[in-house]
């Protein structure tokens, strides 16, 4: 399919490098936000799988106190989230830095979720069923359908009907629904 090979590659890179021109005022007043509230760095990065099982860098935005560690955002104490980072993170502003891991090929627009390296379940699952011969995704079909409410198996199987139904109605059809789901009541942190 000629989308999944070149199209999908182009749309990313149109898509990413036009929202980061737009929502560069967004990006800035963030950065200084999180230098205001609890110093440098801005960026945090952190090891993912991406496609192929190859690993590299996630950028998001910092959200927890520095000195924290490496430890998964959703099993960290609420006291070790910034009062800036409550905020980023109800709004998924946090991922926006994603954007440049667009622009470098490591990610797309839509696909699965890259997993941390430690998400064996996950992997395994996408092994076995698909997903993991796609380039991870700033949103997905397991993000509209409650990510964080899933277990590991449930996602890699949204991953693998992802990858058997890759198009650019499929994809531009992810992105509205994730518009909507940005729009609903933000989960409490």
């Amino acid at each position: 399919m000629i989308y999944a090979k070149f199209g999908k590659r182009v749309l990313d890179l149109v898509m990413s490098l036009l929202a980061l021109i737009i929502l560069s005022p967004i990006l800035l007043i963030t950065a200084a936000l999180i230098v205001i509230d609890d110093g440098l760095p801005i960026l945090f990065s952190q090891d993912r799988v991406g496609k192929g099982r190859s690993t590299f860098k996630i950028y998001k935005f910092r959200s927890m106190k520095t000195g924290v560690g490496d430890i998964p955002s959703a099993t960290a104490p609420t006291d070790t989230i910034t009062p800036v980072g409550k905020l980023i993170r109800r709004m998924s502003i946090d991922e926006l830095p994603n954007l440049l891991n667009i622009v470098k090929g490591d990610m797309s627009i839509v696909g699965p979720r890259p997993p941390l390296p430690s998400q064996a379940a996950l992997l395994n699952t996408r092994s076995t069923h698909g997903g993991e011969n796609l380039r991870p995704g700033l949103t997905g079909l397991a993000q509209i359908h409650g990510y964080d409410g899933m277990t590991e198996e449930e996602r890699g199987l949204l991953d693998a009907e992802y990858e058997r139904k890759v198009s650019l109605a499929f994809d531009c059809l992810i992105i509205l629904k994730t518009f909507g789901y940005l729009l609903r009541k933000p989960p409490v942190y």
